[in-house]
C-alpha cells in the first residue's frame, strides 16, 4: 500500500513537471519570430477628403446608406491617424515592436483610380510615416489594397471588371516605384474571401453589391489575375534592385469536426474559405473539390455552367508560385459538419460548400459573439497549411479579439496569450514555419459595419472627443513585458477570467 501510494505521487510529481516543461517549452519566442502590430488605412487615418483624396467605396457607402453601419458613424475622422501618425510611431516604439503593418489607399494616391495623375501630397503622407517608422527601428509592411478603392473604379465596374486587375497592377506600380526602395515586405490584396462574399456576394460592407455566390467568385477570379499581375511586375522590374517579398492574405478560420474523426467536413470547409484563393497560388488552380461542388449544385440549379469561373491553362500556370509567403489572417474557429436539413450558418455564407459552420455555445466569445477564444483551432490550421503546401513560410498578418471597448481588457490578453503560445507550440513542437505574428490592432477605429461599438485595440481612442486622445489599455502594458522579455508568460487575471478554454 505503502509503495504504491508512493508511486502514485511520483506519478502526479512527474505529470506536473512535464506540464511545467511542457509551458516553459512554447513560451519563449525564438530570435527568428518577428513580431509586430497592425492597422488599416480607412479603419485609422480619416481625412477622408483632405488634400486632393478621392472618395473611396468606403466614403461612398458610409455617407450613401449609414443604415448598413450599427452606430451609423463613419471613418471620416476615425483615429486621426492622417495627422497623429507620429504619436502613433511612439507608441509602436514603446511597446519594442519588430515591425508595423499599414495600408495605403488608393484614393489617397490615385484620386481618380488611374495611375495617370498621382496625388503627390497623399504619396508623400505615406513617404513621412515610412520614414518615421524607419528612424525609431521599426519594419515596415505595407499592404497595397485593404477594401478602399476609389469610388470611380467601382462606378466601373470594381472587381466585377476584369480591367480591374490591370488597374490594380498600375497601382501598384506606383508604389514599388514610390515606397518599393524603403519597404521589404508588400502585401498586394487584404482578404479577397472576406470583401468578395460580404461586399460583393452580400451587403454587409462595401461595396454592398448583393451579387450572391456568383459574384463573390468573379470578384475572387480578378482578385487573383491582379495579385499575379502585380507580383509578376515586381519580379521583372523591381525584386533585382529592391530585393522585397511579395504575398496576398488570406482570411481562414479553424475547422473542427463536430464528430471526432470526421475529417471531410473539415477538408470541404477549409477548401472553400481558405483553398479557394491559396490552392491557385501554392498549387495551381482552384481546389478540385470545390470545382466539383460548385459545379454539381450549379447544374442541380439548372445553370448551363458552374458559377464559379475556370481559368485558362495559361492563367493557371501564371498564378501559380506568386507568392513569397503565406499571409494569413486568422480570428477564431468553428465546428463543421454536413446537416441532414438545411440549417442557416452563424457566419458569411458559402453555400455551395454543403457544410454546416456554428460555434460551440460554450466557447467563450469576444463582444461579437463569432469571435471565439479556441486556440486549438489556430493550431488545426497552421498545420493544415504546413501539410496542405509544403511547409510555406507563414506572415500571420492579423490576430485579436474585440470587446467593447474600457482600458481593463483582461479578455484581449488572455486571447493572444493563448493564441500566441498556440503559435510557439506549432512553430517549435510541429515544425510549421511561421515568422511572423501580428497583433490587431494597434488602435481602437472604425470596425467596417459595426462602427465603433467593437474594439481591438491596444490602444484606446476616445472617438467622442475631437484630439482622438489615446489612452494605453492593460493589455499594452502586457505586451511591453512580452516583447521586453521576448518569454510569453501567463497573465495576471481576475479570479472570474481562467487562461484556459472550455472545449468539447
Amino acid at each position: 500500500m505503502e509503495k504504491s501510494f508512493i508511486f502514485l505521487i511520483f506519478l502526479v510529481l512527474t505529470h506536473r513537471s512535464s506540464m511545467q516543461e511542457d509551458d516553459n517549452a512554447y513560451s519563449k519566442i525564438p530570435a527568428g519570430l518577428k513580431i509586430g502590430i497592425g492597422e488599416a488605412s480607412y479603419q485609422t487615418e480619416g481625412a477622408w477628403n483632405i488634400s486632393n483624396k478621392g472618395e473611396s467605396i468606403w466614403d461612398n457607402f458610409v455617407h450613401n446608406v449609414p443604415w448598413k453601419i450599427d452606430d451609423q458613424s463613419n471613418g471620416d475622422t476615425a483615429s486621426d491617424s492622417y495627422y497623429k501618425y507620429k504619436d502613433d510611431v511612439k507608441l509602436i516604439k514603446m511597446l519594442g515592436l519588430d515591425y508595423h503593418r499599414l495600408s495605403i489607399s488608393w484614393a489617397r494616391v490615385l484620386p481618380n483610380g488611374s495611375a495617370d495623375s498621382i496625388n503627390q501630397e497623399g504619396i508623400q503622407y505615406y513617404h513621412n510615416f515610412i520614414d518615421e517608422l524607419l528612424a525609431n527601428g521599426i519594419e515596415p509592411i505595407v499592404t497595397i489594397y485593404h477594401w478602399d478603392h476609389p469610388q470611380v473604379l467601382e462606378d466601373m465596374g470594381g472587381w466585377m471588371n476584369e480591367s480591374m486587375a490591370t488597374w490594380f497592377t498600375e497601382y501598384a506600380e506606383v508604389l514599388y516605384r514610390e515606397l518599393g526602395p524603403k519597404v521589404k515586405v508588400f502585401v498586394t490584396i487584404n482578404e479577397p474571401q472576406i470583401l468578395c462574399f460580404q461586399g460583393y456576394g452580400g451587403t454587409l460592407i462595401a461595396p454592398g453589391r448583393n451579387l450572391g455566390p456568383a459574384g463573390a467568385y468573379t470578384c475572387g477570379h480578378n482578385m487573383l489575375k491582379a495579385h499575379a499581375k502585380a507580383y509578376r511586375l515586381y519580379g521583372e522590374k523591381y525584386r533585382s534592385a529592391q530585393n522585397g517579398k511579395l504575398g496576398i492574405i488570406s482570411h481562414c478560420s479553424g475547422f473542427l469536426p463536430e464528430t471526432e474523426g470526421e475529417t471531410l467536413p473539415s477538408e470541404t470547409a477549409y477548401q472553400f474559405r481558405c483553398g479557394w484563393i491559396s490552392h491557385a497560388i501554392f498549387v495551381g488552380d482552384y481546389p478540385q473539390l470545390m470545382k466539383s461542388k460548385v459545379a454539381e449544385v450549379s447544374r442541380n440549379e439548372g445553370l448551363s455552367e458552374s458559377r464559379l469561373p475556370k481559368f485558362s491553362p495559361e492563367w493557371i500556370r501564371y498564378i501559380n508560385g506568386t507568392a513569397d509567403f503565406f499571409g494569413l489572417n486568422h480570428y477564431s474557429s468553428y465546428l463543421v459538419s454536413f446537416p441532414t436539413t438545411t440549417i442557416q450558418n452563424d457566419s458569411f455564407m458559402l453555400d455551395d460548400s454543403g457544410v454546416s459552420i456554428r460555434s460551440d455555445p460554450r466557447w467563450e466569445a469576444g463582444s461579437l459573439k463569432r469571435f471565439r477564444i479556441i486556440p486549438e483551432g489556430f493550431g488545426w490550421l497552421l498545420r493544415k497549411i504546413k501539410s496542405e503546401y509544403n511547409n510555406p513560410p507563414v506572415y500571420i498578418t492579423e490576430n485579436g479579439l474585440p470587446d467593447n471597448g474600457g482600458l481593463q481588457d483582461y479578455q484581449r490578453i488572455k486571447y493572444h496569450y493563448l493564441y500566441l503560445k498556440e503559435v510557439l507550440r506549432a512553430v517549435q513542437r510541429d515544425g510549421c514555419n511561421v515568422q511572423r505574428y501580428t497583433f490587431w490592432s494597434l488602435l481602437d477605429h472604425f470596425e467596417w459595419n459595426s462602427g465603433y461599438r467593437h474594439t481591438f485595440g491596444f490602444i484606446n481612442v476616445n472617438m467622442t472627443s475631437p484630439g482622438r486622445e489615446r489612452t494605453p489599455k492593460l493589455s499594452f502594458s502586457w505586451l511591453q513585458n512580452v516583447m521586453r522579455t521576448r518569454q510569453l508568460q501567463p497573465p495576471i487575471l481576475p479570479p472570474s477570467v481562467n487562461t484556459t478554454t472550455n472545449h468539447q
